[in-house]
């Protein structure tokens, strides 16, 4: 049985709670002010699932792209962007006192809020069961049903191109979808990036090995197309794994190089399929250079823990006396070291290992650490030893704030103070945010 209930509190990410009757019902999505329908997980269950909004909010004055009633992609589509930043501002604010920080906060925008993505993950499906092919994002809260995202506004110009024309490529010559239930069918999965300052596109199509590609003919479609960038690599994945997700079990090289190459602050960066990078390039130019002028690290030693592809490392090895980096995944650390290479830094060092289980073997005192962990954080047993090393000052960087203020409970019950801290709108339409915050030793 569905119920009527009108959000009068939210919570970050991405919660939102109403009243029925005597109860107050936990709800993924929503905005405050709207008046939705719900329907309880269970009898006794607090939680609810959204169906639908039968009243906007007052504050819900924008335009939203043509396919925000059914896809899951974006949350704030229907908010103007000077009421996006407010309405994450608070709710941020709201966490921290909360949490025991009570402190106003500043938001920095996004220096572009429309076509921001150099990276995309489509999945190939059907819009409805034995529907056309489609090619695009997850129907909200349908995991087998896929919407055509025609004409997304956060994504590159370039992407709704290609992504329409590979999904009329393959119906044309009739082939399948891997179904997710059946565990048949041929396409699976269509990864763009591209680079925001040099233009350069990767393609990678995954399929299962059910049929065979035409690598010539797909190849040759491609750079057919009109595009406002240059496609320079074309990679063909075969997997067969039960995952929904690219799993790489065979990864072959069609077309191109192995790589695109991206510029941040002056510096080059090799970008292959799987390496991290930060999604919106102008936002994460604006996020480093706050990193940059937050701590000088001029002449001291850095550790850049959770280190990804190493473009943290190296802005601040411009003026450090060295930088270590440290990250878990391999290919990162290997692409890490090739852009060192490239942008001629030789006081930088990058260790492939878990943070946790390297600690012990940096004996070294350095004099100013910086964390950019993953959504879940830093590990609690990490945490404990990476305090133990009692620099100055930590630069902590964070894309889950809520994570966030759990750890720096821990830096204060173990003696230091947050100096600075701020958000930067990384992510314009979504629930995610970046923030940065600078930890000082009391």
């Amino acid at each position: 049985m569905s119920i009527i209930v009108k959000i009068d509190e939210a919570k970050f990410p991405n919660l939102s709670r109403g009243k029925f009757e005597d109860r107050k019902y936990e709800i993924k999505g929503g905005i405050i002010g709207q008046r939705v329908e719900i329907k309880p997980r269970g009898k006794r269950s607090k939680k609810a699932k959204l169906l639908n909004v039968i009243e906007r909010s007052n504050i819900e004055k924008g335009l939203p792209c043509p396919h925000f009633e059914k896809c899951g992609g974006c949350t704030y589509q229907t908010l103007k962007y000077e009421d996006e930043l407010n309405y994450k501002k608070e709710l941020i604010e709201k966490l921290f006192v909360e949490n025991g920080i009570e402190r106003e906060l500043e938001i920095i925008p996004s220096p572009v809020h429309k076509f921001y993505r150099n990276k995309m993950e489509y999945t190939f499906g059907d819009e409805y069961k034995d529907g056309p092919l489609a090619l695009g994002l997850h129907v909200k809260n349908r995991f087998h049903e896929i919407v055509n995202t025609t004409e997304c506004n956060i994504v590159d110009s370039d992407f709704n191109k290609i992504r329409s024309q590979v999904r009329n490529y393959f119906e044309k010559i009739g082939e399948e979808h891997y179904n997710r239930k059946t565990h048949e069918g041929f396409l699976r999965h269509l990864l763009i990036r591209k680079a925001t300052k040099t233009g350069e596109i990767m393609i990678l199509l995954a399929t299962s090995t059910q049929s065979e590609l035409n690598k010539d003919e797909f190849i040759k479609f491609l750079l057919g197309l009109d595009l406002e960038g240059k496609i320079v690599s074309i990679f063909h994945v075969k997997n067969d794994s039960l995952s929904d997700a690219i799993v790489p079990e065979e990864i072959n090289l069609i077309y191109g190089k192995d790589h695109i190459e991206e510029e941040v602050l002056g510096l080059k960066f090799k970008i292959s399929p799987f390496s991290f990078f930060q999604t919106n390039t102008r936002s994460a130019e604006v996020l480093y250079t706050m990193a940059r002028e937050k701590i000088d690290a001029k002449d001291k030693l850095v550790f850049d823990l959770y280190s990804g592809t190493g473009t943290i490392t190296q802005i601040l090895a411009e003026s450090a006396k060295k930088v270590i980096g440290v990250e878990i995944v391999e290919e990162a650390v290997e692409a890490a070291r090739e852009n060192a290479v490239l942008n001629k830094i030789d006081n930088v060092e990058f260790i492939a290992e878990d943070v946790l289980k390297v600690l012990d073997d940096l004996d070294k005192n350095p004099d100013l650490i910086v964390l950019d962990p993953p959504r879940e954080g830093i590990n609690p047993k990490a945490i404990e030893k990476i305090i133990d090393f009692s620099p100055e000052k930590f630069l902590y960087i964070s894309c889950n704030p809520v994570t966030l203020v759990r750890d720096l409970k821990t830096f204060g019950n173990r003696g230091y103070r947050v100096e600075e801290i701020e958000i930067v709108d990384q992510f314009p339409k979504t629930s995610h945010v970046e923030c940065i915050a600078l930890i000082q030793k009391m």
